[in-house]
């Protein structure tokens, strides 16, 4: 059944919400530029199998109001907490990828009450927890230099790639161009962009984690270099409930398979 995607109001902003799958809530919080449009999304993946997902592009992005900035992590996380009321949920399972995961983080210590379990996907607390890769930037980078730029960045292997297979290297930086530059012509493309992206350079939730008491899967790509590894594992160190789980993949380790959907369907059911 393909996806229900809407429009609606939520705070200050009209929100592009999609909403699909059978079974408990969940809201999926998507990262840096993540756009209903630019498919697959986990609105297409295995955990619709067994929930009712919710995802929608986030302040600044995609179909959603691009207000003028500046944006902030507290601002994401009532859009979110916006969303679940439109949605009646009282306590959805949280899953937040990347930028979404920093999202998720400041959700779950500002509104304990209103999720019942939590993963953290390939991001960084900020702080004293460290940082994830400064990816505003690249932004003046040529978008050829900047696709490749974000791919060496994101996944240890790709230099190697580069050395071994230059061929394959250059498809993979030619697609990852054409999905960055897909929709940068729309009005307040790049404003929008350039506020989440400072809001996700202020974020920081790490000597606050302590707070964060509901159950907590962190979930660690092998060779993710744009969320060091060493930074999930202060997140998952910081966390009273938390437990961590390394994949295998990079920081896109969603789109390589369905070894991330499996391992977070398995920990929320």
């Amino acid at each position: 059944m393909p996806p229900d995607i809407r429009r609606v109001t939520c705070g200050d902003i009209e929100v592009c919400l999609g909403l699909t799958g059978t079974g408990p809530p969940l809201l999926f919080l998507g990262g840096t530029g993540w756009d209903l449009r630019a498919g697959p999304t986990p609105l297409d993946s295995i955990l619709t199998r067994t929930f009712t997902v919710a995802l929608f592009d986030q302040r600044g992005q995609g179909r959603t109001t691009k207000p003028s900035g500046p944006y902030s992590m507290k601002a994401y996380a009532q859009d979110a907490l916006a969303v679940a009321d439109h949605l009646g949920w009282a306590a959805p399972a949280i899953v937040g990828y990347s930028f979404g995961g920093m999202v998720a983080q400041e959700y779950a210590i500002r509104f304990p009450t209103r999720l019942s379990k939590l993963v953290l996907a390939a991001t960084t607390a900020g702080g004293a927890g460290g940082s994830s890769y400064p990816l505003e930037t690249l932004l003046h980078l040529d978008p050829m230099e900047r696709a490749r730029r974000s791919l060496q960045v994101s996944d240890r292997r790709f230099a190697r790639l580069e050395e071994q297979e230059p061929t394959q290297a250059a498809q993979k930086v030619q697609k990852r161009m054409t999905a960055q530059t897909r929709f940068s012509h729309e009005t307040h493309a790049q404003r929008g962009l350039d506020a989440q992206l400072a809001a996700r350079a202020e974020h920081d939730c790490y000597d606050r984690l302590a707070r964060i008491g509901v159950p907590t899967l962190v979930l660690i790509g092998e060779d993710d270099m744009q969320a060091p590894v060493d930074a999930q594992n202060r997140i998952a160190s910081q966390i009273p409930d938390a437990t961590k789980q390394v994949v295998r993949g990079a920081h896109n380790f969603l789109f390589e398979g369905n070894k991330g959907y499996q391992a977070i369907a398995d920990f929320l059911q």
